[in-house]
């Protein structure tokens, strides 16, 4: 039987928290992922997190630094 991966952390939570914590400085997405791997032990994709980080940044006016890969 399956069971879906349920992770320990909020990943919305902790982003939030996140960007709070840089709302008056640059923050990059490489960094932010980072962060957000060692704060909730999270197996969701680059991409998705970025995607979430990105959208809740919008919203709160919080600039992220797209890294150049």
């Amino acid at each position: 039987m399956h069971h879906p991966h349920v992770e320990s952390a909020d990943c919305a939570k902790a982003v939030d928290k996140l960007l709070a914590e840089h709302r008056t400085g640059l923050l990059s997405m490489d960094e932010a992922i980072t962060i957000l791997r060692k704060s909730t032990g999270t197996d969701r994709s680059d991409a998705d997190l970025a995607a979430l980080i990105t959208k809740k940044a919008a919203y709160l006016g919080v600039a992220v630094v797209s890294d150049a890969h």
